[in-house]
């Protein structure tokens, strides 16, 4: 067995996902959420990703993050052109994945103490 350092303090973590909701630290959420290591913003109003709109993603603009994780729920679908576009626009790189992947990606990165959010789609 191999044991390694928890460093991620006292952020939110995802702790488990399966499809209609998430646990970050000790928390279950059945709604779409944004996440970031110190913040938790939720319930997020889309559940669906042909809900979501440019407006839905202010709450992370303003976290300003400089990778935001899009979780797109069971399997990985790309937003609207305007979508990515207005976090282009603001200078935020992102990736779009599948919750799932972008939960465990989104974990990974905030061991590293990187500045991330996800906002991910729980259908």
């Amino acid at each position: 067995m191999k044991f390694t350092l928890d460093r991620t303090g006292p952020a939110h973590v995802v702790r488990a996902y399966a499809p209609g909701y998430i646990r970050i630290g000790d928390r279950d959420i059945a709604t779409s959420v944004i996440v970031s290591p110190g913040e938790l913003i939720e319930p997020w109003r889309p559940r669906q990703l042909a809900e979501l709109e440019p407006a839905d993603l202010e709450p992370v603009v303003a976290l300003a993050p400089e990778v935001l994780l899009i979780g797109t729920g069971a399997r990985q679908v790309f937003p609207a052109p305007a979508i990515l576009a207005a976090l282009h626009s603001r200078r935020i790189g992102f990736e779009v994945m599948d919750t799932g992947a972008a939960c465990r990606t989104y974990n990974l990165l905030v061991a590293e103490d990187r500045h991330v959010a996800a906002a991910l789609l729980i259908e």
